[in-house]
């Protein structure tokens, strides 16, 4: 016997097991036509072991014959569904009396196999174990059929349709419109025409949906998957199992939302990068390349008047010093705003200079308090403080029309935090959702690709305060 996870179409295979509760499974190679797979419920029906059914013919496992199983290959090649087909009953093994047997042909590979599932009732008798089994599943296991109009009829569901639906079993029963009634338009569209589907082609139906549910005030996430097959007067019916997969879809669509932001996040910083390199790039040019022509001039001049006797000025040689002074202070410029040399005293000292540069260029009263005289941090932590503070007054000037703003470094045995408030405007909910917030989502990333965190809210005094927590 094969293990379950290796065989041809295994999803199946377990669709079956889930559907089936406790009946028995059977898989055929169709070639050989001998067992590759039997489930635990088989075993235990049987009381045999698997490493005894190849000493038994199909017809005493089954109580159908290899020939009616192959005439029914030969009928029902490329279908996906189940068939019952008759048995012998003074034939079956095992302690219970099956009624049922039905039969799917699988395809994989360019293999066949059958896959045989034995019923010993129908899923709406009274049957204790079944009751008991289904009524603690945290699920809704239903049967349900197609009526003249192509609406869904619901001929059982069990209790958990109150748990899961906010409505009672009996009255989904009698009135099965209310459950399309749950939905809004869109998925009730999407599941009529899988419902559609499935019937003509008797295959496997798998939706996902949305329902609201009135009377809790929530939306709910609800899978429904089912096996179609045919009764004996030709109506299609489906066995199946209604799940709440709010959880997970919300988790997969919050999953996509960060794929999505984080997307658009790196398009921007390229974006950004780009217009960086293009002003350092000028800045080469202009500044660097622009004083050193003129260096190159002023000492051309003066060679060719030392080759000719002649005398040279000292105010031409202090011209040259004074341009080799602002070539000094244009690499400077431009070697602090890729890297700010301040950072090298130390994140207590590069912040409080950064915060008197501040209110010296805007205008704005900025002070700077920190816990301890020095705090050690990696150098990917302070490069991470520095720009978020500058970030966050960055925002301050464009949005905030704030007159004051407090840093704050807090030191702890186990974190850093940096908090910088002002008394502007305050920041709104809706301003930390918007598509566009590229600065508070950038400053997001910085403190999650150190695994910590960031906060952005509105102060009870109105202003804004920025909140970031590295862990030491």
């Amino acid at each position: 016997m094969q293990n379950l996870a290796q065989l041809p179409d295994s999803r199946l295979i377990l669709d079956a097991l889930l559907l089936g509760g406790s009946d028995e499974v059977y898989l055929i190679d169709a070639a050989s036509m001998q067992l590759v797979y039997v489930s635990e419920s088989a075993l235990k029906n049987t009381t045999y072991h698997s490493g005894n059914f190849h000493e038994y013919s199909l017809e005493q496992l089954l109580g159908v014959s290899e020939s009616t199983l192959c005439t029914h290959l030969e009928s029902h090649r490329g279908h996906s569904y189940f068939i019952e087909v008759p048995q012998n009953p003074n034939a079956l093994m095992g302690h219970i009396d099956h009624r049922q047997l039905r039969v799917m042909v699988l395809q994989s590979n360019q293999q066949e196999f059958m896959l045989i599932v034995k019923n010993d009732f129908k899923v709406t008798s009274t049957n204790t174990a079944w009751q008991a089994m289904v009524a603690n599943a945290p699920a809704v296991v239903f049967q349900f059929q197609l009526d003249s109009n192509g609406e869904i009829k619901f001929i059982y569901l069990t209790e958990g349709c109150q748990a899961l639906l906010g409505l009672n079993a009996d009255d989904l029963v009698k009135d099965s419109s209310i459950f399309f009634a749950l939905m809004n338009a869109k998925d009730r569209n999407a599941l009529r025409k899988r419902l559609t589907l499935s019937a003509d082609e008797h295959s496997l139906l798998n939706w996902e949906g949305r329902i609201w549910i009135e009377s809790w005030q929530d939306n709910k996430w609800l899978n429904v998957r089912a096996i179609p097959r045919v009764l004996d007067d030709g109506v299609v019916q489906w066995e199946g199992i209604m799940t709440n997969i709010t959880r997970s879809r919300l988790e997969k669509d919050e999953i996509e939302k960060s794929r999505r932001e984080l997307g658009e996040l790196t398009a921007h910083i390229n974006k950004i990068k780009e217009q960086e390199r293009n002003a350092i790039a000028r800045e080469i040019h202009d500044d660097l390349g622009g004083n050193l022509t003129a260096i190159k001039i002023g000492l051309a001049s003066i060679i060719n008047r030392m080759n000719a006797g002649k005398d040279f000025s000292v105010e031409q040689a202090m011209a040259l010093e004074s341009i080799v002074d602002r070539t000094f202070e244009a690499v400077h410029r431009i070697s602090s705003d890729l890297r700010p040399n301040i950072l090298d005293l130390g994140i207590v000292a590069a912040l409080d200079w950064q915060a008197q540069e501040f209110e010296k260029q805007l205008a704005i009263s900025c002070h700077f308090s920190c816990n301890q005289v020095e705090v050690s941090v990696t150098p990917e932590q302070a490069i991470t403080l520095f720009r978020v503070f500058q970030e966050s007054m960055s925002n301050v000037v464009k949005h905030a029309h704030a007159t004051h703003v407090a840093l704050n470094l807090i030191a702890g045995k186990h974190d850093i935090v940096m908090t910088v408030s002002d008394n502007g405007v305050g920041i709104k909910p809706s301003d930390v959702l918007k598509a566009n917030s590229f600065g508070l989502r950038g400053m997001r990333e910085r403190a999650s690709a150190l695994h910590g965190s960031f906060n952005a809210t509105q102060s009870n005094a109105g202003g804004t305060v920025i909140t970031l927590k590295l862990a030491r």
